[in-house]
């Protein structure tokens, strides 16, 4: 469920007409609806009630500021994967003690401030970084929360650039790896063994991946405790898909309910990353027409927004409803929507019935609050978008549209060739 409805043919965000956002701010933009943020954390958090647990937001989906303070307000923790995330959670007003560390690249300095901050836990993902983890726990001489984050092989069934969980990904460490990594963490005396961790994927639709990988950690739990090494948390990611188009993804209770039933009798506490399923139908991008393009048996909407505002039907060939901001009425025909990117890689959507709009009218892409902002760039020397954040009837610029200036700031001209 989201707030964003047509009202007498109109869009609106909340109570707040899209195209009033779109005049006073300019185009493109991402907005976000605090109304749909909120319901959707408090649901997915709501539905593990009956176990111990704590909800990581999972920064890499969206890290604006306002959202992520919208997370802490809320009571939730930060899944982070790089010491800037560190910065943005910290900075977001999330506790250190409700902040997890995941990514297989974590530089020394990145380590550093994590045990520096105080952090929940750390997920080691390579004998590599569990070596620097001690010399580092040697050297500052404190002690460090880790957990591994274990590859239990299992198929999420989702696109393969978002599968973590196979021995062919670069994410985690296998089994056999993992328990002998356990052993000699246990024998430091600064790392602390507090977890075990995974995460097999992304936009997940099917409940038996989560099944499969929670019954295999369960197994490695008490095979650890017959070790004698007791873990107190276990992380089993994110993952949890959303509606697009026509998917149905389990919901909340239901995941929650396969994951429970399977650790009830543990006494563990569960550590969850959700992004995309608190995010991703929480904003839209807005974009407008700037000109119809027709071609022998072809026609191109080109928009003002692109490839580097919104990556991912590039990169992932991935879809996202495209709909008028003001409802258009007369027949459907099919279009390319596309941007001002110089690359044929550039689209929003291909072959898309639409109602046929005009240049100047307004569209909005759907589903956007996850992997839209976070990923875009500057390709083509192009401004970032404007992030807008509406509440009920009020609207907040909550990041400014980039500026010419800031596309060369912090370059500098050498001096050989200064005129």
């Amino acid at each position: 469920m989201d707030y964003f409805e047509y009202r007498n043919g109109e869009l609106f965000c909340e109570d707040v007409p899209v195209k009033t956002v779109a005049k006073k701010v300019g185009t493109p933009l991402y907005l976000y609806s605090y109304g749909t943020f909120e319901r959707h954390f408090l649901v997915f958090d709501g539905a593990f009630r009956n176990i111990p647990h704590l909800a990581c937001y999972s920064l890499k989906a969206n890290s604006n500021g306002a959202l992520v303070r919208t997370i802490a307000k809320l009571g939730g923790g930060a899944d982070i994967v790089s010491g800037g995330e560190l910065h943005r959670a910290i900075m977001g007003g999330i506790p250190a003690r409700k902040i997890v560390y995941s990514g297989v690249g974590k530089s020394e300095q990145e380590l550093r401030l994590a045990i520096e901050a105080g952090i929940l836990m750390i997920n080691i993902e390579s004998e590599g970084e569990f070596l620097l983890l001690k010399k580092l726990s040697r050297k500052m001489r404190r002690k460090v929360p880790v957990s591994i984050r274990v590859n239990p092989e299992i198929d999420p069934k989702t696109h393969p650039y978002i599968t973590t969980g196979l021995k062919k990904n670069k994410f985690g460490v296998l089994w056999s790896e993992a328990s002998r990594l356990y052993r000699e963490i246990a024998a430091e005396e600064n790392l602390v063994p507090v977890g075990i961790s995974s995460h097999i994927g992304s936009q997940i639709l099917e409940l038996g991946p989560f099944i499969e990988a929670v019954t295999s950690l369960r197994s490695m739990i008490l095979e650890l405790k017959e070790q004698g090494i007791a873990v107190e948390m276990l992380d089993i990611g994110g993952g949890l898909g959303i509606t697009y188009k026509d998917e149905m993804p389990p919901r909340p209770d239901e995941y929650a309910g396969v994951v429970e039933d399977k650790l009830r009798d543990m006494g563990i506490r569960l550590i969850l990353e959700p992004g995309r399923v608190l995010v991703g139908n929480s904003g839209i991008f807005v974009t407008k027409m700037l000109y119809v393009k027709r071609t022998q048996g072809k026609t191109f909407y080109i928009v003002d927004g692109a490839m580097n505002d919104l990556v991912r039907p590039s990169l992932y060939d991935a879809y996202h409803e495209i709909i008028p901001v003001v409802e258009a009425a007369g027949k459907t025909a099919a279009a390319d929507i596309v941007g001002p990117i110089c690359e044929s890689g550039d689209f929003l959507a291909k072959d898309r019935q639409l109602a046929e709009v005009k240049e100047g009218d307004l569209l909005a892409v759907k589903s956007a609050g996850a992997y839209g902002f976070s990923m875009s760039s500057n390709y083509n020397s192009r401004m970032r978008a404007a992030e807008v954040l509406v509440r009920g009837s009020e609207f907040f610029v909550v990041r400014k549209r980039e500026t010419l200036k800031d596309l060369t700031r912090g370059e500098s001209i050498p001096s050989f060739l200064e005129v």
